[in-house]
């Protein structure tokens, strides 16, 4: 049940490159947390978009020159271990740099920020949701996938 905001100013993706970008920033994050890759946990990977107007993005208090990125992920506590992050922050990067046209060398207009939420802090549908109960989850999904032996 991650939750994802990508906030960016205006003009800096079009509505291709968005699209893919959210669609391929769902597959990183569901493969970071080892999570099925099934319409059950795309449909609980929420990601929102926050474009803003190109003067609220500043730096130095004023416009930045060149379009910058944040991606803000909130994961259950325990969800993600240190490599996975690595591996999520590595990789969610590239997909934004590539997304955007940002040579290597401007890496650093990209920020991924990752935030975990205690365990019990987590509610949804009116009740907590613990990181076990996701756990449980997955495993009951990834055996529904599994191929059956004939």
């Amino acid at each position: 049940m991650p939750i994802m905001d990508l906030t960016y100013p205006q003009g800096a993706l079009d509505a291709d490159a968005r699209g893919a970008l959210t669609e391929q920033l769902t597959t990183i994050l569901l493969r970071a947390e080892r999570a099925p890759d099934t319409e059950f946990f795309r449909n609980v990977t929420w990601l929102y978009v926050h474009e803003l107007p190109a003067e609220h993005v500043v730096a130095a208090g004023r416009p930045v020159p060149a379009p910058t990125f944040r991606l803000l992920v909130t994961t259950p506590e325990g969800a993600l271990s240190d490599r996975r992050r690595r591996e999520l922050v590595a990789e969610a990067t590239t997909a934004i740099r590539e997304a955007a046209g940002i040579p290597e060398a401007e890496a650093l207009r990209v920020w991924v920020l990752c935030r975990e939420i205690d365990e019990g802090s987590w509610g949804a549908g009116g009740q907590v949701i613990s990181f076990q109960a996701l756990r449980e989850a997955a495993a009951a999904e990834r055996e529904q996938a599994a191929p059956t032996a004939a």
